[in-house]
C-alpha cells in the first residue's frame, strides 16, 4: 500500500465491536492513518473488501524446524516418547542445514504464516553457528538470513536472538546439534550487535528483542547479560515446559522455574514467558499480576506431549497470552487459536472456556491474541486504530463455509469449522499488501526455493 491507499469494507472488527461501512487509510509508513466508519461508497483506487479483522502476530516460532515436520512421528522402541526423544531427532537435522537453507526454510515457513493470517513473527532464533559448531565470518551469518527471509515475504519480523550457554542446570557442555547453538556472554553480544545491524535493513516496523533460552540454558550472570542488551526491546524465555525442566530448576535454584524469576527479576510488560505450563497457583497468580504475557504454542505442545495450560484460572485473574507455532509443524492460526479452547474443554469437561460470559468464543480468542501477540513482540498493531501497524486479513466470506454467517458468528466459523487456510482472502503487513486472493505474492519463488533440497534425507 501506499500513501492514502485505502481499504473499504463492508464490515470491520474494531477495538470496540463490528462497524459497517469501514474505510482504512494507510500511511506511507504502514502506519494505519485513519478510520472512518459508515462511509456509504469506496474511493477511487480502494481495495474492497467484505469482512477485515486486525491480523494477529505469531509470538513464537523456530523456523528451520518447519522442514522436520512429520520427521519425528514414529514410536521409539522400549522407551516412552517425549519431548526429549523429539530433541534427539531435531538435533540430528540441525546438525546438517546450511545458511541457504536455514533463509529456504524460514522464507517457506514466514509465506505459510502469511497465507494462515498472521502478519508478524516472533524468531526465537539460536541456531547461530557452523555445522560443527565454528563461527561464520558474519557473527549473525545465519539472523542474516532470517531477516533476508523476511524481506522476501513482507512479514513484520521481531527478531529474538538466543543466548543458550550450557546442556543443563549441572553446567554440562554442549554437544552434537547443540554446538550450533552456544555461545558465552562476550560472543552472544557480538552475534546480538550484528543481528542488530540486519535488522536495519527491515522496514521500520521491524523490531530486535533478546531471548535468553530458559533457566535451564542460561546461568544468572547471563540472564542479566542477555538483559542488558535490549534494555528497552522484548524479553522472551522458554518456562516450565516440561515437569522435568520443572524438577531440574528447582534441585538447582531452590525454587520452580516461574517461581524463581519472578522473585529475581522485575518481570514487567516487556517479557513473554513461553510455554508457561506447568504453573502452581502463586506462580499463575504472579504473572498474571506482572503483565508479562504468556507464549502458548497449543498445536505444538500438544504435538510434543507438554501439557496443558491453565487458561481458565490465568485468564479470570487478568493474564494476557498470544499464540505461537513454535516447531511449526502445521502453521495454523485458526488452529491454535481452536487446541487452545478446545485442550481446555478436555481438560475441565466444559465448553466455551475462555469466552466472556455471553461473548462468542473465537471473537474473544481473536482479540485476545492479537493484543497479547503485539505486545509480546514490541509491535504496534493488535487492533484497527489509527496509528497502528496496519496489521489486517480479511475473510475470505466468498466461501460457502461462511454462507449466512455475520459478526462473531464469521471469526467463530472459522476458528472452529472451516479448514485452516480456506478463511484467509487478502492479508496486509504494515501496510504491504502479501496475501492476496489467498495466495502469498511470491508463493512461486518462494516454494521454488525450497523444493528440492531433500531436507528430509539429513534426519
Amino acid at each position: 500500500m501506499t500513501n492514502e491507499h485505502g481499504i473499504w469494507a463492508r464490515r470491520a472488527l474494531l477495538r470496540d465491536g463490528w462497524a459497517n461501512d469501514v474505510r482504512i487509510v494507510c500511511d506511507e509508513t504502514g502506519a494505519i492513518g485513519s478510520v472512518e466508519t459508515g462511509v456509504a461508497t469506496a474511493s477511487s483506487g480502494d481495495h474492497i473488501a467484505d469482512t477485515i479483522l486486525p491480523a494477529p502476530s505469531n509470538l513464537h516460532s523456530h523456523t528451520f524446524q518447519r522442514a522436520m515436520a512429520g520427521l519425528a512421528e514414529q514410536r521409539g522402541a522400549g522407551r516412552a516418547d517425549s519431548f526429549w526423544s523429539w530433541r534427539e531427532t531435531m538435533y540430528r537435522f540441525v546438525a546438517a542445514l546450511t545458511p541457504d537453507d536455514i533463509e529456504a526454510v524460514a522464507a517457506l515457513a514466514f509465506m505459510e504464516m502469511l497465507e494462515a493470517g498472521f502478519a508478524g513473527v516472533g524468531e526465537f532464533h539460536y541456531l547461530h553457528h557452523d555445522r560443527d559448531g565454528g563461527l561464520y565470518a558474519d557473527p549473525a551469518e545465519t539472523a542474516g538470513r532470517i531477516v533476508a527471509a523476511a524481506q522476501r515475504t513482507g512479514i513484520g519480523l521481531t527478531l529474538l536472538p538466543v543466548l543458550y550457554q550450557r546442556g543443563g542446570c549441572d553446567g554440562r557442555p554442549l554437544a552434537g546439534g547443540q554446538l550450533r547453538f552456544g555461545n558465552d556472554i562476550d560472543r552472544f553480544a557480538d552475534v546480538w550487535q550484528a543481528s542488530a545491524r540486519h535488522v536495519t535493513r527491515l522496514p521500520g516496523d521491524a523490531r530486535i528483542g533478546v531471548a535468553p533460552h530458559s533457566l535451564r540454558a542460561v546461568d544468572a550472570d547471563g540472564l542479566n547479560a542477555a538483559l542488558a542488551l535490549a534494555p528497552d526491546g522484548p524479553i522472551h524465555i522458554h518456562l516450565a515446559e516440561q515437569t522435568a525442566e520443572v524438577d531440574e530448576v528447582r534441585a538447582d535454584l531452590g525454587a520452580r522455574p516461574a517461581a524463581w524469576l519472578l522473585a529475581n527479576h522485575p518481570v514487567d510488560d516487556r517479557w513473554c514467558l513461553i510455554h508457561a505450563t506447568h504453573l502452581d497457583d502463586g506462580e499463575l497468580a504472579g504473572i498474571a499480576g506482572s503483565g508479562a504475557v504468556a507464549g502458548l504454542c497449543p498445536v505444538t505442545e500438544a504435538n510434543l506431549g507438554d501439557g496443558i495450560f491453565r487458561g481458565e484460572a490465568f485468564v479470570r485473574q487478568g493474564g494476557r497470552f498470544g499464540v505461537g507455532t513454535d516447531s511449526n509443524v502445521a502453521i495454523s492460526l485458526a488452529g491454535e487459536l481452536r487446541m487452545l479452547e478446545y485442550s481446555q474443554r478436555l481438560a475441565l469437561q466444559r465448553r466455551a472456556v475462555l469466552a466472556e460470559e455471553g461473548g462468542a468464543t473465537g471473537r474473544w480468542l481473536w482479540q485476545a491474541a492479537c493484543s497479547g501477540g503485539a505486545q509480546a513482540l514490541g509491535r504496534a498493531s493488535g487492533a484497527i486504530a489509527a496509528g497502528l501497524c496496519a496489521d489486517l486479513v480479511e475473510i475470505d466470506t466468498a466461501d460457502y463455509r461462511f454462507s449466512g454467517r455475520d459478526g462473531d458468528d464469521l471469526v467463530d466459523t472459522w476458528v472452529f469449522a472451516a479448514p485452516d487456510r480456506c478463511g484467509v482472502r487478502n492479508v496486509w503487513s504494515a501496510g504491504r499488501h502479501v496475501v492476496r486472493d489467498g495466495r502469498h505474492i511470491a508463493r512461486d519463488a518462494v516454494v521454488g526455493a525450497y523444493v528440492g533440497r531433500d531436507l528430509a534425507a539429513r534426519v
